[in-house]
């Protein structure tokens, strides 16, 4: 994320994040600051596991009720000959599909019988949108096996960022460097990936970015996708962003560095009412 970030030029850069790329999004720009670097000019974190101790979910809960060593025995395989990648160890697409679906069975049985329903009835506009969504929905890549166990092991078992004890290649990751980019976290309020809270935690953790130019909101009757994807993204979604870069156009001056703050592991952080 660094290497992408300088090559665009950190001072032109609006960086949006979502899901688990809120993370190591968040931890480059953090590096960049504390280096003095550029860093963007703007940071939008979606739906994304910054501090997966608040309102955890099934994903959550998954993650801290089996060892590391499980996940590597039961979800890392190999990639077979003839495949592209073959050799490589990876957590096939395939798996990771099956438990997108396992965590809701009910609400995908039930978006395929309206897809029937619709076919019957000739309504091929409804039609044609279920088959848009499934046809990503379904596109799950092979994830290289050292970043799944990494992100399970830094992100969702030792929370190492929101704990402030993340150090990548003996650099600490301090969010509170980060003094010149505008925050904007995002969460849907039915997420049940991400969890209320999660992304917001973000907004404690840039106590170098002024409030003023640090925002929350919450879209409501979203689920995980609907925060990026389909009528909510365009509607609601969308216009936010979109706004919120307008307002973050021109490169921002830091004034003094502020005191840092002291992260304590075991409280939640604040939350803030949602803007409407």
């Amino acid at each position: 994320m660094q290497e992408f970030i300088r090559h665009l030029g950190a001072e032109n850069v609006h960086v949006i994040s979502v899901c688990q790329p809120t993370v190591p999004v968040l931890a480059a720009v953090s590096l960049m600051a504390s280096r003095g670097e550029a860093t963007p000019r703007s940071l939008v974190m979606m739906g994304g596991p910054i501090d997966a101790r608040c309102s955890p979910t099934a994903v959550n809960n998954l993650a801290t009720r089996n060892p590391l060593s499980w996940f590597e025995n039961n979800v890392i395989h190999t990639v077979p000959a003839p495949f592209p990648g073959q050799g490589r160890r990876v957590y096939p697409g395939f798996l990771q599909h099956a438990g997108f679906v396992s965590m809701n069975p009910s609400r995908h049985l039930m978006s395929h019988w309206d897809f029937y329903t619709d076919l019957v009835k000739g309504d091929l506009s409804d039609a044609d949108a279920h088959r848009r969504f499934y046809d990503e929905y379904n596109a799950v890549l092979d994830m290289p096996a050292q970043f799944y166990l990494d992100t399970i092991e830094v992100v969702f078992q030792q929370f190492l960022l929101p704990r402030g004890e993340w150090y990548v290649r003996g650099e600490h990751v301090d969010p509170s460097a980060i003094r010149t980019t505008a925050l904007l976290s995002i969460e849907g309020e039915l997420d049940d990936i991400a969890g209320l809270g999660q992304t917001e935690a973000a907004q404690a953790l840039c106590t170098g970015i002024p409030a003023s130019r640090r925002s929350h909101f919450i879209v409501e009757g979203a689920g995980h996708y609907g925060i990026f994807s389909g009528r909510r993204w365009r509607e609601v979604v969308y216009p936010t962003v979109r706004d919120f870069f307008a307002r973050h156009a021109q490169p921002h001056t830091a004034g003094k560095p502020r005191k840092k703050a002291v992260i304590n592991s075991n409280v939640t952080p604040l939350r803030r009412p949602a803007q409407r």
